[in-house]
């Protein structure tokens, strides 16, 4: 009896179908875009020394005073590469047909997918594995970087305001450089106009190499609005912060394999979603493995660890 196995999926997943993974997981995913990127690890681990403690400088009184001694600590942070694993069940009729590029079709969705479980774990700490961090907005409301939006307030002084989001980060330590909102912040921006009727949330438009399109931005900081069901509008309705602290790191190996006479269950209810042997399916397994750490260092503005935070959030009420 023939069956597609391993040989009869090398047309789907040769190396450079890997690579292609490797490239395009951080171009569906927001935080990977946003976030500073570490060479891929060796391991799966990595220490990261992070700044503990300030040197501090004294006057000297008088000619013959004596100078003090200070110091400067580092402690070590680490990052766990964590396994995120994605199926993508195909009907063998759709394999059957030679004029269907299987993998054209597959590979948007399949990173899509690796892309979303990341951001969600990162935002907002969703099935995070252990290792993770508690997530940017749980991290944040821990702080009491939180701005409670009032429909009937100001946005703009939510947002840019003395108290507002941005002004949070900068009180810890940190200037503002890039922000995540959910689909129904556009309408708010859009909504938000001054005494003449004119909107104050303008959009900015820049070269996409096919013409112009216009963004939303705060202080000159382009706002990012998934596509995807990352972000948890009951949670935040916007994250704001320093992208330039968090850090996330690849694994340098993914594994595929094409599934034949697996079945496929929902983990919650653990009901077989798909039989692939009794329905003529088989579905491509990728495995691709990536973590991420916040090391939030020292700041002269704020010494306390737990107050000091590089992102706010605006909150519904």
């Amino acid at each position: 009896m023939a069956i597609i196995d391993r040989t009869g999926a090398d047309v789907l997943i040769p190396e450079e179908n890997a690579r292609e993974i490797i490239q395009m997981v951080p171009e569906s995913s927001t935080v990977m875009r946003l976030m500073r990127r570490l060479p891929d690890m060796g391991t799966n681990t990595r220490m990261i020394p992070v700044l503990s403690a300030l040197p501090m400088s004294y006057f000297v009184d008088g000619d013959i005073g004596y100078k003090q001694t200070t110091a400067q600590a580092w402690e070590n942070v680490k990052l766990y590469a964590e396994e995120i694993a994605c199926i993508v069940p195909i009907p063998q009729n759709v394999l059957d047909d030679s004029d269907y590029d299987i993998w054209a079709n597959v590979l948007p969705r399949l990173t899509e997918a690796i892309g979303a479980t990341f951001d969600k774990a990162v935002l907002f700490g969703l099935n995070k594995p252990a290792n993770f961090p508690e997530g940017i907005v749980p991290g944040a409301i821990r702080a009491g970087n939180v701005v409670m939006h009032d429909p009937a307030g100001s946005l703009y002084q939510e947002l840019l305001g003395d108290g507002g989001v941005a002004s949070l980060v900068e009180e810890d330590g940190y200037v503002p450089n890039g922000y995540v909102g959910h689909i129904t912040m556009r309408s708010k921006l859009r909504g938000t106009v001054d005494g003449n009727g004119l909107p104050i949330f303008g959009r900015t438009p820049y070269q996409t190499g096919v013409g112009s399109r216009p963004f939303f931005e705060l202080d000159g900081n382009e706002i990012h609005f998934p596509r995807t069901e990352i972000m948890d509008a009951e949670k935040a309705l916007l994250i704001g912060g320093d992208w330039s602290v968090p850090v996330w790191a690849m694994r340098a190996d993914i594994t595929t394999k094409l599934l034949t006479e697996a079945v496929i269950q929902d983990p919650n209810t653990m009901q077989i979603v798909y039989n692939l042997a009794q329905q003529d399916m088989v579905a491509l397994r990728c495995v691709f493995r990536a973590g991420w750490v916040l090391p939030n260092p020292v700041s002269r503005l704020n010494m306390d660890n737990e107050s000091r935070y590089p992102f706010a959030i605006l909150a519904p009420n």
